[in-house]
């Protein structure tokens, strides 16, 4: 398999997880960033809580802090700047990063156990951190 298609395919994957149903109860917030100076910050509380960020343009950063279980994040960042630090608590969480082209940087951490992060880096300066804590946790990250 190229690398070009391992990369669409993990693309896809990433990009997936924003896409599942969020359960009963749960928060969903999609941020979505066109232009120059692009930034972000998200705090939620409580269990499933969805988060889907796309950040296109300049300068991008994105953080985002979720609490309980089950909660799932999925950023993407394209051009410059990049930079999305993500972390979650509990158990059983999904976060999945995709940057595109320039500076990239990434850093996930997750607790509980049977956690899964999915990191996507091309195009300049790559860096992917990972933490997770438990156990059964899995950690894919792809770059170029």
């Amino acid at each position: 398999m190229t690398i070009t298609k391992l990369t669409a395919t993990a693309t896809a994957i990433v990009l997936t997880l924003g896409l599942l149903p969020a359960h009963a109860g749960s928060n969903r917030v999609i941020v979505q960033q066109w232009g120059h100076d692009n930034a972000g910050a998200l705090a939620q509380s409580g269990h499933h809580q969805r988060v889907t960020i796309t950040q296109r343009g300049r300068s991008n950063l994105s953080l985002s802090t979720q609490d309980g279980a089950r909660n799932r994040v999925v950023v993407g960042q394209d051009g410059r700047g990049n930079v999305a630090d993500t972390a979650q608590s509990g158990r059983r969480n999904i976060a999945g990063v995709a940057q595109f082209g320039r500076h990239h940087d990434a850093t996930v951490v997750q607790s509980g156990h049977r956690n899964a992060v999915g990191v996507i880096q091309t195009g300049h300066g790559n860096t992917a951190t990972t933490t997770q804590h438990g156990t059964g946790n899995v950690t894919v990250i792809i770059q170029d």
